[in-house]
């Protein structure tokens, strides 16, 4: 007999404008610890150095959160030139200094090399795993880190400020992978003067902007007044790019037991491909993901939003 999940059965997404010095995993469990929530997990991490978006799924939305991973990402940052950091930030120590100070037109100059398809070196304290072992566990022990380039994707690289010579303000819109760090590190090699984030700032991931954003003590105040339906939001939310298909209440039944079932093609129009995934619907609520197979479509996450609390489908 399985053992009943403590907690409130919660399901939606948070956005959380996250502090700086916080870790991810800090406001999961702050989160946790203030919802109640059965299960809690986020949408993408964000180094204790930065603010901002800060994605939280709660429940059902868990499900959904490889899609929030994967959507494209904003930043706002600052770039403090002269010196390279072990860690590519301000958090970091002091490895190389030098008095040289790009000018704007040399940045501007610049920046091409760095946007769209590019290979970049992750940074050496990274959460990328190197035989097993994450890479910043083996920066902090002092052992050698070795990491491969690989290719992500920058979509928009902008300068956007100049406070002083000494620092510059930047946007930028990418894709799954990409570092900030490392494109400070690689930006100031390039510029022949080093550079590190003095400060980062992320505005949005995928469908979820600084306009949802809500500090923890705010949600703190919401729970305390009852009120926490007024920042939950849908957990299709996360799925806004994906096709969606209305079924039968006796499809949805299926599918929810694990079922495939048969579907007319001409309901979904020219951009039904087979192996394609859809976002499967029965009166405005989520039942599942499915994938298209021919004229079957077999589920691949199956959402029970039922005996829970859960946002309401139009937000």
């Amino acid at each position: 007999m399985s053992r009943a999940r403590k907690g409130r059965p919660l399901h939606g997404w948070l956005v959380i404008d996250k502090a700086r010095g916080q870790t991810s995993t800090d406001v999961v469990n702050q989160v946790k610890r203030i919802t109640q929530a059965q299960k809690v997990g986020h949408g993408g991490t964000l180094d204790p150095l930065a603010t901002g978006v800060l994605p939280v799924a709660l429940g059902e939305a868990t499900k959904t959160v490889q899609y929030v991973m994967d959507a494209r990402k904003t930043y706002r940052f600052t770039l403090a030139f002269g010196e390279a950091r072990d860690t590519d930030d301000a958090e970091g120590r002091p490895i190389a200094r030098s008095d040289r100070r790009p000018s704007d037109a040399e940045i501007e100059a610049a920046l091409p090399a760095f946007r769209g398809e590019i290979l970049q070196r992750p940074p050496t304290f990274a959460a990328v795993k190197v035989q097993g072992e994450r890479a910043y566990d083996l920066a902090r022990r002092g052992e050698p880190v070795l990491l491969e380039p690989r290719p992500v994707r920058i979509d928009e690289l902008r300068l956007v400020g100049r406070p002083d010579p000494d620092h510059a303000c930047f946007e930028m819109v990418c894709g799954k992978g990409a570092y900030v760090r490392a494109l400070a590190r690689d930006l100031g090699e390039a510029l022949g003067c080093y550079a590190h984030v003095a400060e980062l700032r992320r505005t949005a991931v995928g469908p979820f902007g600084l306009d949802r954003a809500i500090s923890l003590d705010a949600l703190a105040r919401l729970v305390e007044e009852d009120s926490l339906h007024q920042a939950l939001i849908s957990v299709a939310t996360a799925l806004a790019g994906i096709p969606a298909l209305a079924v039968t209440e006796p499809q949805a039944l299926r599918l929810r037991s694990g079922q495939p079932i048969r579907v007319s093609l001409r309901y979904l129009g020219e951009e039904a491909v087979d192996g394609m995934t859809l976002k499967v619907t029965r009166g405005g609520e989520l039942v599942a993901l499915a994938r298209l197979d021919g004229a079957e479509l077999s589920p691949l996450r199956v959402f029970n939003l039922e005996g829970g609390r859960a946002a309401r489908p139009q937000e």
